[in-house]
């Protein structure tokens, strides 16, 4: 049986945005001017932020991209990192990117030149537009292992198969979504509401120092502590149901400061207008657009997943025309929290199926 203490500090070691280790490799940042968005607005003085992982060979063939959920930063996905592990260094030059949106990568609480709520919005497609150049403009690479991310991170992994098909030989989305269903939309406007009806919040132009600490905790508490969790996972975390309250307050106090609420707002936005029929050139058929894609494709959804719904997952694997879909913990549904790295069982059995997706990768391409 769970315990409370131990489950509040996997919650804090998974999604709360990792601070940088003195062993961890350097923090870097690429500028690439003002940043051309899908609605013709421009982020103006972009830079977007990013790590690698490993050596890029001499002819730039074994790179993978990383990116990132909502809220989340280039740790994310850490405990798929590693020697040993399914991005294994030894192997591969991985590249883990930060989001526009996320605090990192210029984001309305970081701009200069378009602060708080004069950012202009942005969408997913904008993200891997930013992700794209990075990997061409700084690195040369012309094409990519493979793109994994979880949950914000694994929309994107999609949108780079149909936006980028001649970079993406094969994609790993975590927990993700092809478009954005009414349920999730309503939760994120549901957390949105809890953050702007702090008084402190003030219409988005709070300062750093007065961030609206009781809309912040509220959306801590609702986003990490219950809608990313089954309520089968959260019986087996709190027999007696009063102590989930003590937790949801351990929740609150060490996940209301991980991020900027303007940032997290605008990243929201982004999310919940996602849909992959809305990528130019495929008219707004969604059905069209996942059968487009041809890359190879490890989807990893997680059962009873209450933020993205496991059936839009099964969903893109019924038209995706070259996919292996798996559930990450059918036999103990967690949610959500399936795809955040919070426990043993989960991670090695991530480990294992991407590991083993890879390699397969591999054994093709030496055969050809």
């Amino acid at each position: 049986m769970f315990k409370t203490a131990a489950a509040t500090v996997l919650f804090a070691c998974s999604f709360a945005a990792s601070a940088h280790g003195p062993t961890d490799p350097p923090h870097q940042t690429y500028r690439l001017g003002d940043l051309k968005l899908e609605s013709g607005e421009a982020i103006k003085d972009f830079s977007i932020s990013y790590v690698t992982h490993g050596t890029l060979n001499a002819d730039k063939s074994n790179a993978i991209l990383m990116v990132t959920a909502i809220g989340g930063n280039h740790h994310r996905l850490d405990y798929l990192i590693g020697p040993g592990r399914a991005l294994d260094p030894a192997k591969y030059f991985i590249v883990c990117t930060d989001a526009i949106g996320n605090g990192l990568t210029t984001s309305p609480s970081n701009s200069k030149a378009q602060p708080r709520m004069q950012f202009p919005r942005f969408n997913i497609r904008d993200m891997v537009t930013s992700q794209q150049r990075l990997i061409t403009e700084k690195f040369g690479i012309k094409q990519l292992v493979t793109v994994v991310g979880a949950s914000m991170g694994g929309m994107q992994a999609l949108q780079w198969e149909l936006s980028y098909p001649d970079m993406t030989q094969s994609a790993v989305p975590i927990i993700p979504l092809g478009r954005t269903p009414a349920w999730t939309t309503g939760v994120l406007e549901m957390l949105r509401q809890s953050i702007m009806a702090d008084p402190r919040w003030a219409g988005g132009n709070y300062a750093a120092d007065a961030a609206p600490e009781q809309g912040m905790r509220l959306w801590a508490g609702w986003l990490s502590g219950v809608i990313t969790r089954t309520p089968g996972y959260q019986e087996a975390l709190h027999p007696n149901s009063q102590d989930a309250i003590g937790y949801l307050k351990g929740v609150q106090d060490s996940g209301w400061k991980r991020m900027d609420a303007t940032d997290w707002i605008y990243q929201s936005w982004a999310y919940d207008q996602h849909n992959l029929g809305t990528t130019p050139g495929m008219n707004g058929d969604y059905h069209r657009a996942l059968k487009s894609i041809k890359a190879k494709t490890l989807i990893l959804a997680g059962t009873g997943d209450l933020l993205n719904p496991e059936y839009e997952a099964m969903e893109v694997a019924h038209y995706m025309p070259d996919v292996r879909y798996v559930a990450i913990n059918s036999q103990r549904p967690m949610g959500h929290v399936s795809g955040a790295g919070i426990s043993a069982p989960e991670n090695e059995m991530q480990n294992r199926e991407i590991g083993a997706f890879l390699d397969g990768m591999a054994r093709r391409r030496s055969q050809q």
